[in-house]
Parts: C-alpha cells; structure tokens; sequence
C-alpha cells in the first residue's frame, strides 16, 4: 500500500496559513529554513535542530524535520562553517527538509508551547499580559494548593526537577507563565496580580525579583517546556494531511 505524501509547497502553505508567522517580528526565519526533496511522506519532529535529532531523522527515515529552534538565528555569524556547516550538510546529503517554528509556536492558541503546557500542567487559561501577549495567565484546576505541591506536579508531568523560589508552603491558585527562556517577563507577569510566575529559564535577578517582590518563580526548563508545541503540531499535520509524523526527544538537561 502506498503511503500517504504531501508536495513540499502544500506543506509549507498549510503551515504558513495555520501558523501565520507574518503576524510576528521573530528573532530566525519562520517556516521552511533549508529546502530538501519535493515530496513528503515522514516528518521527525524535535524542539531543537541539533545534529543528534538530524541523525535520528535520518536513521527514521524522514523527508522532512519539524523543529521549534531552527537556524539563522539574528546574531549568528553569516559564514556557514563549524557546527552549522556539520548540520547542513547532513540534511542536504539526504535532502531533508527542515521546517522551524519559533514565536508563532510559542503563541499558537491550540498546538502552541503556552496552550499545551496549560494543558499538561492543568492550568485554566484567563487570557494574556495586555501589553505582552506572550505571557498567558490563568487558575490552577485543583483547588488551591502549596507551591510544593505545584512543584511536584510539574515533576511528574514534565520528568524534570523544577528549581523553585518562594515559600513552599505558600498556598497558590494564581499562575503565569511563558515557556522557554522568558526569566525577564517576569517584572510584566508580576502586574497581572498572580502568585507564581512559570518559566524554562533562571537568571540570577531573577532570585531576586522573586524574594523581593513575594512572587514565586518556577523554572521549569527551557527545553521541558517546549517539547510540548511541535509535537502537538505534528499530530495535527498527521490528522489533517494523512502523512506520517514521529516526534524524538532529544534530552536536554537545560
């Protein structure tokens, strides 16, 4: 039997209208990033464009590769030499395409990092910072808990040991949060009157800001929090389009 394909134009206009990355002034090129083979019948999906999840895309099979963190980033150097040549290389030896998705994944209302970790953690979407919508707010379903207790489901659903500041006794019921390295929305999401703020990243004012300000901060992990968007994205090009879609966790302590 025949597997189901897609032509690479039908992917990346399909991409392009459900993501529409026009509407964001991003940091790296959104949607198709290095051209590979014109039809499509697997797409690897992974939250980072390493040379270990490129490797793995190859082992599976892959014509294309789906990532939250592409390449040409806005300060990268322009020479294609090192680390970045080794990468491209590879996918251009087995002519696989890759895809790569950055605040238009993050932001997306349904696949996006923000909505499936609300979805993952159990957390009640209210709406988003009115001056910064790139960090969502919202309620804990349970009732109120301790920030221990938040601390321990993120564990659980994440398999990483957040670091957490704050009292861990506090009760909470008030969250934000914006995935990835977002540690310097945090003065924003302090305005919004909540009692935790949720993030992938620390940075050392970031201590601080929480002590002094009765504000807990949870750092979750940058890569933990965003494994979540492009897998969900890829199942969703699974559903719609029929072709086959295997995401691969590359582990990232980070």
């Amino acid at each position: 039997m025949k597997k189901p394909s897609i032509d690479r134009y039908q992917l990346t206009t399909y991409l392009e209208n459900y993501l529409e990355p026009s509407h964001f002034k991003d940091y790296c090129p959104n949607g198709l990033q290095v051209q590979g083979k014109n039809t499509i019948k697997k797409i690897v999906g992974g939250v980072t464009a390493s040379k270990d999840l490129i490797e793995q895309a190859i082992l599976a099979k892959a014509d294309a590769i789906l990532v939250h963190h592409g390449w040409f980033w806005k300060n990268d150097d322009a020479p294609i030499t090192g680390q970045l040549y080794h990468r491209l290389k590879l996918l251009m030896d087995h002519q696989i395409n890759l895809y790569a998705y950055h605040l238009p994944l993050d932001q997306h209302s349904v696949v996006g990092n923000n909505a499936q970790l609300a979805k993952h953690l159990g957390l009640l979407v209210e709406g988003q910072h009115p001056s910064n919508p790139m960090i969502w707010y919202g309620t804990l379903q349970k009732k109120r808990i301790t920030l221990s207790k938040f601390g321990r489901d993120i564990q659980q659903q994440l398999d990483r040991q957040p670091l957490i500041i704050g009292e861990l006794d506090q009760v909470i019921q008030k969250v934000a949060w914006c995935t990835g390295g977002a540690q310097n929305y945090f003065s924003q999401a302090i305005e919004l009157g909540i009692e935790v703020y949720l993030s992938g990243e620390i940075s050392e004012p970031t201590y601080h800001l929480a002590k002094e300000s009765g504000v807990a901060y949870i750092a979750a992990g940058h890569h933990a929090t965003e494994r979540y968007g492009v897998k969900a994205l890829g199942e969703h090009l699974q559903e719609k389009l029929g072709i086959t879609y295997q995401f691969i966790d590359i582990p990232n302590p980070v």
